[in-house]
């Protein structure tokens, strides 16, 4: 089945007719085309579940329903730079809600939102193992401990500068 795309999309139907051939025949296998088109374009991109949908031949509510079933999977880009803080115990106590409510107010983004400039995204987690140095976030896999709201902001805006180089 050949699905009508415009010139914008040629690039991303030619990634996807290569994950739905890897996958083509194979029952059950939603979860891992939706995965592979997540790690290719960092999310789930509409046009991409669209495409997929006329590819297989499967309806677009079922392709959208196991998308949207698993949190593992995201409708909209992330950040540059992924933001996790810690919600764990240990942080918790040592007041990770204060740097929360510092960042949102900063970044100017609930949680679990991403910058209009699409630098961040912040994202609460229930702990990120690293309780000795709490309260503590995570910013692309580098960890930031010992915070306070305002070293927060701080650790981010060195990352803010460091996107501009």
């Amino acid at each position: 089945m050949t699905c009508v795309v415009n010139e914008s999309t040629a690039g991303m139907q030619q990634i996807l007719e290569g994950i739905i051939e890897k996958y083509r025949g194979k029952p059950g296998s939603t979860i891992g085309i939706l995965s592979a088109i997540q790690e290719k374009f960092g999310y789930l991109p509409e046009e991409a579940m669209d495409y997929v949908s006329q590819s297989l031949n499967i309806p677009s509510a079922e392709i959208f329903g196991v998308a949207s079933f698993y949190s593992m999977f995201r409708f909209k880009p992330e950040g540059k730079y992924v933001v996790r803080l810690c919600r764990g115990t240990a942080c918790h106590v040592q007041g990770s809600w204060l740097i929360g409510e510092q960042l949102q107010r900063h970044l100017g983004i609930e949680e679990g939102g991403t910058t209009e400039d699409g630098l961040f995204s912040l994202h609460y987690v229930a702990c990120l193992g690293c309780c000795s140095l709490a309260p503590v976030m995570m910013v692309n896999g580098t960890v930031h401990g010992r915070l306070t709201p305002d070293k927060a902001v701080e650790v981010l805006e060195s990352y803010r500068l460091e996107g501009k180089e």
